[in-house]
């Protein structure tokens, strides 16, 4: 159809709104995606094994590696009434059950009556020394209220149980869940059965997948 100076009229087309519709659809699907993704990567920290930590030598170090394995995480302090029992205890269940399906996770602590005063290096070598430690020491940190390590406010939000002394006892399984939590008061032999049997489920199961 001519206008009236004589040219050609153009007609708006129709398909102009669909051009569109195609690249916001993948628009759309790539957002619903990314979505999914970034929750998939939020709920893998909801357990004690995907935090990292700095170990008693310096070292930033990832919990993963003690996945499938049992944990029991215990703020120590050298200087302490309830040490020697204990250092001895932590010890004696490292030795009896570990470390291939358990361990225990030693994190010194100073909050607590200063009763951990000394260096990282210091701390260690009188574990070691005194006790003949074996079990994984980590840094030096604080367990409780608001410098606590992310590792540590996992282990209090999920027992409702903030450390108010020094060797309290958190008691992690395979899984990166946590167990059950013990205040200083309860000696490590009490618990040694928990242990037992969380060790004891992990070595059935892997009978029975052999």
């Amino acid at each position: 159809m001519l206008d009236p100076e004589g040219s050609v009229e153009h007609k708006p087309s129709s398909s102009f709104p669909k051009v569109f519709l195609i690249p916001l659809a993948m628009l759309l699907a790539i957002a619903a995606l990314l979505l999914l993704a970034f929750s998939a990567t939020q709920q893998k920290e909801t357990d004690f094994y995907t935090f990292k930590v700095v170990n008693i030598r310096g070292k930033l170090v990832s919990l993963e590696k003690y996945r499938g394995s049992v944990s029991l995480v215990v703020n120590v302090a050298s200087e302490c009434g309830f040490t020697d029992s204990h250092y001895k205890a932590l010890q004696q269940l490292q030795k009896d059950l570990g470390p291939y399906h358990f361990n225990v996770l030693a994190f010194p602590c100073n909050q607590f009556g200063q009763q951990e005063p000394d260096t990282n290096k210091e701390i260690e070598s009188f574990a070691r020394k005194t006790y003949g430690a074996t079990f994984p020491m980590f840094s030096k940190i604080a367990v409780s209220g608001a410098g606590a390590i992310p590792a540590f406010k996992y282990l209090i939000d999920s027992t409702g149980e903030e450390p108010t002394w020094n060797f309290w006892k958190y008691l992690v399984g395979p899984n990166g869940k946590v167990v059950k939590a013990w205040d200083s008061t309860v000696s490590v032999e009490e618990i040694r059965p928990y242990v037992t049997e969380l060790v004891r489920k992990i070595i059935l199961k892997k009978k029975d997948e052999l």
